[in-house]
């Protein structure tokens, strides 16, 4: 249970958020961009839910899995040609990326000064960081079981330190944690390769599986956080996704098909939030809000659900905009909030 002394953050709904990276090496100009974007009064409310940017393009340490790493308890992490390896001792890699986390809470403590409503922050979740880091033999972390269980309470711990940080630096925000599973269909199904590339590693148990997210979304949930767990695949296990206990699902919709849509619609239908990726990053197919609404709803009712439920999605680009140049990821942020106003048009109209 939550800690009594906490405010347990609720699910945001009908709303618009981004899923996390940006273009740029500037988190101050980025953080700014996010509250002018989302943070601003639209109708009363904010435009949508605001969240603390990840700018890979800063190098290592600032991508996805360094700053996973970097947040671990008690497992250090240094960085070799091959990519993040568990090590002994911290070292330089783990400082630099540190160091990034450092400067981000600071400048969000500035640039969300006064902030009072919802506060995103993302987090790789502890199978894409077994499917990435390496033991110091040089195989994937994920082939051993007890460098998994590891990996789960470290990054339980790390995402309940994070919470804390994230209340220190914006004492009045309301935090949500985005837990980020890329890498969880590859866990689940085995076709991470070995160290040698010769072999594939074995699946994990889809019990183990889901139980090790639960544990790290509880961790969430217990600091006071509402929770997302994003996986941007094809297509996404959305039933272990479900039995993590988190609150809203984030998805690529761009990429679901029939099988996908009915997993979410029954998501939807037990009181989960989904987190559209709706918006496309590639500027062209932005440019119509219209025909992305069109494409959203139809898919909705296409798997029986009510029209009236589209109110409660949050609207979000297809996947993370570090990739984009800065007009384009404007662009994609200010189509999603667009599009949620859409949404909600059609949900009441």
């Amino acid at each position: 249970m939550p800690d009594d002394d906490l405010d347990v953050t609720p699910s945001p709904r009908g709303s618009a958020s981004g899923v996390g990276s940006l273009p740029g090496t500037d988190v101050g100009a980025a953080l700014r961009l996010v509250r002018d974007l989302l943070a601003e009064p639209d109708d009363g409310e904010p435009a949508g839910v605001p969240f603390l940017p990840e700018l890979p393009g800063r190098g290592p340490g600032a991508d996805l899995v360094g700053r996973a790493a970097a947040r671990l308890v008690d497992l250090p992490v240094d960085l070799q040609p091959s990519g993040w390896r568990l090590v002994e001792r911290p070292g330089r890699d783990l400082a630099r990326a540190a160091a990034f986390w450092r400067e981000d809470l600071d400048r969000a403590a500035e640039a969300f000064a006064g902030w009072s409503g919802a506060l995103k922050v993302q987090l790789g979740g502890p199978w894409t960081l077994a499917a990435a880091v390496s033991l110091p033999r040089g195989e994937r972390a994920v082939a051993d079981a007890g460098a998994r269980r590891d990996l789960v309470e470290s990054s339980a711990e790390a995402v309940r330190l994070l919470v804390a940080d994230l209340r220190a630096a914006v004492p009045g925000a309301r935090p949500v944690v985005q837990v980020d599973e890329p890498s969880l269909p590859a866990v689940l199904d085995g076709s991470l390769p070995t160290a040698s590339g010769l072999h594939r590693v074995r699946s994990v148990p889809t019990s183990e599986v889901a139980d090790g997210l639960a544990v790290v979304v509880a961790a969430a949930r217990d600091a006071g956080a509402a929770t997302v767990v994003h996986c941007c695949a094809s297509d996404p296990p959305v039933a272990v996704l479900r039995r993590s206990g988190a609150e809203a699902l984030s998805l690529d919709t761009t990429l679901l098909g029939p099988h996908g849509w009915e997993s979410v619609a029954a998501a939807v239908e037990d009181g989960l939030v989904l987190w559209a990726g709706a918006v496309p990053t590639r500027p062209d197919a932005a440019a119509s809000v219209h025909r992305l609404g069109d494409r959203l709803t139809r898919s909705w009712r296409d798997v029986g659900l009510g029209l009236p439920l589209l109110a409660d999605l949050v609207v979000t680009p297809a996947c993370g905009l570090a990739g984009s140049s800065p007009e384009d990821a404007v662009r994609a942020l200010r189509a999603a909030v667009a599009l949620r106003r859409q949404l909600v048009d059609r949900a009441t109209g």
